[in-house]
């Protein structure tokens, strides 16, 4: 699946193409979505927010359409009029005079006002973005160190959304190698510098990894800064030579160097 970068860089090339212009069609797949499409019409979409792995495609007239892509939806951005060939199956057509952005396979969508919008339960439930330019390290350290995360595993804390939104396995492998610490560590029984680096490495990682797009011949899921561990599993480590190893946590295949990572 992709993760918090991969989801921001879509995002952003929907706001490319429709951002601030009128809307000349506008179709939903579900019916109890259908109501709404006449009333879009003529509106902008203002900004497309990411929060997590969920989009938040706000419109002039006050709503938001919310969509979580899961496993299988994924966002195409094609010129007005055009039908793409392909066996998903279109869930969400926004266009203007230009462009239009097309949601296939998600089912995960609806329409909300600001009051919907503010008792949302993924949303309620979800941490602080990793891409939001207003967390910093600091808070990062003190949610570390609350007594919600600070018994946490980061086998798992570091999966769960609710801890940081945007996060998943290919970042928490290159946090965890980049702070140098093991998956069975807690915050808790951490030194200040191992807080200190582990707070870094949870922002500084995943907005390397958004800033990084297009630079790079090879991405997994879209990410395309230089992996030092994730897929590398028999190579040796850069930093220390070691031979980087290969497992399972969380059933998602997690890789480490013994050299760097204790």
């Amino acid at each position: 699946m992709p993760e918090g970068p991969e989801i921001r860089r879509a995002a952003d090339q929907l706001e490319e193409a429709i951002v601030g212009k009128p809307l000349t069609d506008v179709w939903f797949a579900f019916p109890e979505l259908k109501t709404y499409e006449p009333a879009l019409v003529g509106e902008q979409v203002n900004a497309i927010e990411t929060r997590g792995k969920a989009l938040l495609t706000h419109f002039s007239n006050g709503l938001t359409l919310y969509s979580h892509n899961q496993l299988y939806g994924v966002w195409r951005v094609v010129e007005s009029g055009t039908v793409p060939e392909t066996k998903r199956q279109l869930r969400v057509k926004l266009a203007v005079a230009d462009r239009a952005i097309l949601l296939y396979s998600a089912s995960d969508i609806e329409l909300l006002n600001a009051e919907s919008l503010a008792a949302h339960p993924f949303l309620n439930r979800v941490g602080p973005d990793v891409l939001d330019a207003q967390l910093d390290v600091a808070t990062v350290r003190e949610r570390l160190l609350s007594p919600r995360f600070r018994r946490r595993q980061f086998s798992g804390l570091l999966l769960d959304q609710a801890f940081l939104a945007g996060l998943g396995n290919y970042l928490r492998v290159e946090i965890l190698w980049q702070a140098g610490l093991l998956a069975q560590h807690r915050a808790q029984d951490l030194t200040d510098n191992q807080l200190d680096l582990l707070s870094e490495a949870l922002l500084a990682i995943p907005r390397h990894s958004y800033r990084m797009r297009g630079t790079m011949k090879k991405y997994h899921h879209g990410a395309a800064f230089r992996f030092e561990v994730f897929h590398r599993q028999g190579k040796k480590c850069r930093r220390c030579g070691e031979i980087i190893q290969k497992g399972t946590l969380s059933s998602r295949p997690f890789y480490w160097c013994p050299g760097c990572q204790h």
